[in-house]
């Protein structure tokens, strides 16, 4: 009875799920533990029976030497599992690409299919150090730690980190899936159910960890208005300059809502370039299939004087230093607004005033595994 008093404070939220994915994941674990299960208690069963029935003061217990092979027997030992194994790859594989959480969901509930008026609500995420970071694009607010969603409307979240990997999982939502840095994965829901819910992260990241939890408030139609218009109200604003300081290592940060979002910021987050004059992991990408900068490249960056990935402290090494933009912030806040037509001339870049590097596949003849070498005909 004591033990029991003590589960009476466990909340089973993976058991008794808010919303239709994480429904279908718990119906995914009960049917697979169920299966195991047939073969596991009649194993546990007579593992105990034989043990009873040929104990050593059992007498009457018949005594067969000569006995070593049954087909029967043998039947009923290898096709049982053989058959729950094959259940089990099916259902496995069924589960992983139903429940895929890059897919868009095909409905809403088990009796209530997606319909067209059913769009979805975006939702940006970004793990920080050590709290959470919501972004509504459509609605242009944020939130740190406190998510919110309207029942019974899709939920399309897009997720990233500003420093190390973490792991961002709301278990009466839908699984959990990792936040990493550079990188964004996605992960679709609903929930079905109105409530507040927790959030956490699933990975260790740090000192803060364990303090890097948040509210997910599964509302009404009218509620969730509401929480938009109570954001909407608030003094607080996120621009880059904002973001540079709440994305510094803290412990424990209260709820803020903020009344207004860059446009810009999720992206400049997941290409890493929040801070003016760094160049976008985007860009960098481009150049580089374009055949990059050659050798200018090297000229191309700054000391640091902040950032999340420098050695803080570090007593040795030369200066961390970043790849700076090639335009100025205002050249690339106007290029949205401006035509852009694709080059006449698709060779590769370099530098300017720079010849074309020997080590090219563009000169089959000159390539050499020792880069600056020239080709015998030139030499």
């Amino acid at each position: 009875m004591p033990f029991a008093a003590l589960l009476g404070g466990c909340d089973f939220v993976v058991l008794a799920p808010a919303g239709d994915i994480a429904a279908q994941q718990r119906d995914l674990v009960v049917i697979s533990t169920v299966l195991m299960l047939i073969i596991v208690l009649p194993v546990m069963a007579l593992t105990v029976f034989f043990a009873w029935r040929y104990r050593q003061s059992n007498t009457a217990a018949p005594y067969e030497p000569e006995w070593d092979h049954s087909t029967q027997l043998e039947l009923v030992i290898w096709s049982a599992p053989l058959l729950i194994i094959i259940c089990l790859g099916a259902l496995t594989w069924m589960g992983t690409h139903l429940l895929d959480p890059y897919r868009s969901l095909g409905r809403i509930a088990a009796d209530k299919p997606i319909e067209s008026k059913d769009t979805p609500l975006n939702v940006e995420v970004v793990a920080l150090d050590w709290k959470w970071l919501f972004i509504y694009p459509d609605y242009g607010v944020a939130a740190v730690n406190e998510l919110a969603a309207p029942i019974d409307r899709p939920i399309r979240f897009r997720i990233t980190a500003s420093s190390v990997m973490n792991s961002f999982y709301i278990p009466a939502l839908a699984g959990q899936i990792y936040a990493m840095p550079g990188m964004e994965t996605k992960l679709h829901a609903v929930a079905n159910k109105e409530g507040t819910y927790r959030g956490f992260s699933a990975n260790y990241s740090g000192a803060g960890f364990s303090g890097m939890h948040f509210d997910f408030k599964s509302l009404s139609g009218a509620d969730f208005d509401k929480w938009i218009a109570t954001a909407k109200t608030s003094a607080n604003m996120l621009g880059r300059t904002d973001y540079l300081q709440l994305e510094r290592p803290s412990q424990n940060d209260p709820v803020r809502l903020y009344r207004s979002v860059d446009r810009d910021l999720y992206k400049a987050i997941l290409n890493m370039c929040v801070e003016p004059g760094k160049m976008c992991m985007s860009e960098m990408m481009a150049i580089d299939a374009k055949g990059g900068l050659g050798r200018e490249g090297f000229n191309n960056t700054l000391p640091l004087t902040y950032d999340k990935y420098a050695r803080r402290g570090a007593p040795l090494g030369s200066e961390p230093t970043f790849v700076a933009g090639i335009c100025s912030m205002d050249e690339i806040k106007d290029a949205p607004s401006h035509e852009v037509t694709a080059p006449l001339d698709l060779t590769p870049l370099r530098g300017f005033g720079l010849k074309r590097p020997p080590f090219s596949p563009a000169h089959p003849s000159s390539t050499s595994l020792l880069l600056g070498q020239r080709p015998k005909s030139e030499s």
